[in-house]
């Protein structure tokens, strides 16, 4: 007699029904979790990231296609800068950590750089969690962990993350190394790309946290990570060390407030799929069956963005006006009952958000009276 189903096994089982008969998952990565974690509400990205479908060709079936995304450009050069920076058993890399982030250290001459390889992203993590217990156990040598791979439990289910490397110091402590090939000209780099790369690094800080905290006596996670990029318009690698110990927090209370993917999956009707193959109509009604929390950021860092666009301004919602002016109006929840307040139609006058609608209303209109004599 088989043994019963145990309630992870039916999730994962209600995640792959919901991807499409044969469809691979689609891997969270860091990127993508910390765009999930900018936006904790949103009930849509929680599931279909939680289920591993592939946002871009869902955007496409749907014919609001993304543009978002790296090119092809971008991609073969930063893998072409990535295998530079970790030649020669990745000892630029390592005089770049000595030199940022330890330089009382031992300098890293003859650093270990250990097999991860294993079968699956399971197997990977587990070999991957030996390897830090086992370089923490060793004092006084360098190692480096290239393209390990780290899980970190999202509202429920398991997201499997590979950073670029990780670096295990003399004294048992862990760096996570960021490889971007975006430039740093005269030191310094584009402040935006440089917040993208440090919320995608706090992530990994999290998840080398949970890996930590299973371990006696626990290594110390650094809260500087090290940032390599090229050298002003050269191929040459340079570095900074960045603090993200305000993204690690941040993100840290934004996934705890994540809704459950568990219980999204149980509210959503008998039969749904967001598998790309199926008829238009059907798809729009299983993707609309969820409820998304739409605000202009998505535009930069989802790929059902366009869609989602598309359909809060068919419905009037003044999140398309942005969070903060959403703050700003209250119950008010769409442009029709904005009006409606500021015309004194409707709403309740001792809000303060209905008084300052028809304050600005009634000086708008004493405005324009102006103008025209």
């Amino acid at each position: 007699m088989p043994p019963p189903r145990t309630r992870g096994t039916a999730l994962r089982q209600r995640l792959a029904d919901l991807r499409g008969p044969d469809v691979p998952a689609k891997a969270l990565d860091a990127r993508a979790l910390a765009a999930l974690a900018a936006n904790p509400g949103c009930k849509r990205r929680a599931i279909l990231d939680g289920a591993g479908v592939n946002k871009a060709a869902l955007a496409s079936a749907l014919g609001s296609p993304s543009a978002f995304g790296q090119s092809q450009f971008a991609l073969t050069r930063g893998n072409a800068f990535e295998a530079k920076v970790k030649a020669d058993g990745g000892a630029e890399l390592l005089r770049l950590v000595h030199e940022k982030l330890d330089p009382r250290a031992v300098p890293p001459a003859g650093a270990s750089v250990p097999d991860l390889s294993a079968i699956g992203p399971e197997g990977r993590t587990a070999r991957t969690a030996m390897t830090l217990r086992e370089a923490a156990e060793v004092p006084g040598t360098w190692t480096l962990l290239d393209h390990p791979m780290l899980a970190l439990d999202v509202a429920g289910s398991p997201a499997f993350l590979e950073p670029d490397a990780v670096v295990v110091h003399p004294d048992g402590s862990w760096t996570v190394v960021e490889i971007k090939s975006f430039p740093m000209l005269d030191g310094a780099a584009d402040p935006a790309k440089v917040g993208a790369a440090a919320r995608q690094a706090a992530v990994y800080v999290l998840a080398l946290e949970e890996i930590a905290a299973r371990l006696t006596p626990a290594p110390t996670v650094r809260h500087r990570v090290l940032l390599v990029c090229p050298k002003d318009f050269s191929n040459l690698p340079t570095a900074s060390a960045v603090d993200v110990r305000k993204q690690r927090a941040v993100t840290s209370r934004q996934l705890a407030r994540l809704t459950r993917i568990q219980d999204i999956a149980d509210a959503l009707p008998e039969g749904t799929c967001f598998s790309p193959e199926l008829p238009a109509e059907r798809l729009t009604a299983a993707v609309e069956s969820v409820p998304a929390t739409y605000a202009p950021e998505c535009l930069a860092a989802c790929e059902l963005a366009f869609h989602c666009r598309d359909r809060s301004r068919a419905a009037g919602a003044v999140t398309t006006l942005g969070r903060p002016v959403r703050a700003e109006l209250g119950g008010l929840a769409t442009v029709e009952d904005v009006l409606a307040a500021a015309r004194g139609e409707a709403g309740d006058p001792d809000d303060p958000a209905v008084a300052a609608l028809r304050r600005a209303a009634q000086l708008r209109s004493e405005a324009l009276e102006a103008m025209c004599r």
